[in-house]
């Protein structure tokens, strides 16, 4: 078997793995229900996830289209920490102190704008489709990641994917906790609430303000 490329741009590791041997279909991604363990501890099987995208509620004045130009059109989390309070807090599996796990599912084309995450390290595997990661001030610097690929970017640092196949792509997405108990914090590229206001007014850019959104983000130097 060939050697695995690894390469290291800005703090960003890239791992290019071997194809899979086996492709999977839509069916295969549900999740079943959390179950304890007689050691206490909790496993998750595969049975009906759920998006975190069913806590939304557009009478906040928020389209769910514009929310899915800040997330992947679905994010699955299948597993966060007990005392772990984000969007992802509805996971059905919780366990460890510092790790979140979530799928992320995007029909071709889709993916969130150029975002940081402040004090976490995120990870994406690919699981299905073909991804372009981009990462930098300006997502200046790109992998694009087949299944059985991985990049794990560091806090602080710029980054965005898409689907760039004309299936559907999932990548299981994990992420890091600086300290356990804390909570993720994520910002966008100003040029995303550009965008947002040109499609969906600025009124609603303003009201993802209010609720907790930035748009100041920029890479740590």
């Amino acid at each position: 078997m060939a050697a695995c490329p690894i390469c290291i741009i800005r703090g960003v590791v890239v791992l290019l793995l071997c194809r899979p041997l086996l492709s999977h279909q839509e069916s295969d991604y549900e999740i079943h229900r959390s179950e304890p363990c007689r050691n206490g501890r909790t496993y998750g099987t595969f049975f009906r996830l759920r998006p975190y995208s069913d806590q939304h509620d557009e009478s906040t004045g928020i389209p769910a289209k514009a929310m899915e130009k800040l997330t992947a059109h679905r994010v699955y989390p299948v597993m966060v920490p007990e005392t772990y309070t984000g969007r992802s807090a509805m996971a059905p599996v919780k366990a460890g102190e510092r790790v979140v796990i979530a799928i992320a599912e995007c029909p071709p084309g889709d993916g969130p704008g150029l975002h940081n995450h402040e004090i976490t390290t995120e990870t994406f595997f690919c699981l299905e489709g073909t991804f372009e990661v981009t990462w930098g001030d300006e997502g200046e610097h790109k992998v694009v990641l087949e299944p059985m690929d991985l990049v794990s970017v560091p806090q602080g640092v710029m980054r965005a994917f898409r689907n760039i196949s004309d299936v559907t792509g999932r990548l299981y997405v994990t992420i890091e906790l600086g300290e356990p108990g804390s909570n993720d914090r994520v910002a966008y590229h100003p040029e995303v609430a550009n965008e947002l206001e040109a499609e969906f007014g600025a009124e609603t850019v303003e009201t993802l303000k209010d609720i907790g959104f930035k748009f100041d983000g920029a890479s740590k130097s």
